[in-house]
């Protein structure tokens, strides 16, 4: 997604040119794009020119949006979900340490939902345009 960031606007991105980038296996990124894809967070191009682009601007995807769409709710345990699962512990009631949990959640989402894909890329702001060849 970081990939697709720093190409913002340049037209669709080549799995392959993300692939060699980033040093991930295509199979593993074509599996991820899949769940990206599925969560409204990008569009797919075919065609000679084709590939993949952010379906919206970086600065409107948090970290926050990727991760649930990879993930799922966030969770540091699972009786702290951010989707409440009643009765996924015998100890819920009782339980000392889930307001901790809670919290750690909480820090979590905080940190995850107010970091953008712009955040990332402008910290780094090389603007590089990319061979379509």
């Amino acid at each position: 997604m970081v990939e697709l960031a720093r190409f913002y606007g340049q037209g669709p991105l080549p799995l392959i040119k993300v692939s060699r980038s980033q040093n991930i296996s295509l199979a593993y990124l074509e599996q991820i794009v899949a769940s990206l894809r599925e969560a409204g967070l990008v569009v797919s191009t075919r065609g000679a020119h084709g590939g993949y682009h952010l379906a919206r601007e970086p600065q409107a995807i948090t970290i926050g949006d990727i991760l649930r769409a990879l993930e799922g709710p966030i969770a540091p345990v699972v009786c702290a979900s951010e989707v409440r699962q009643p009765g996924c512990c015998e100890r819920e009631k009782v339980c000392l340490t889930r307001p901790v949990w809670e919290k750690v959640r909480d820090s979590i989402v905080t940190a995850l939902d107010s970091t953008t894909l712009a955040d990332l890329v402008n910290t780094n702001p090389q603007k590089e345009s990319y061979d379509r060849h």
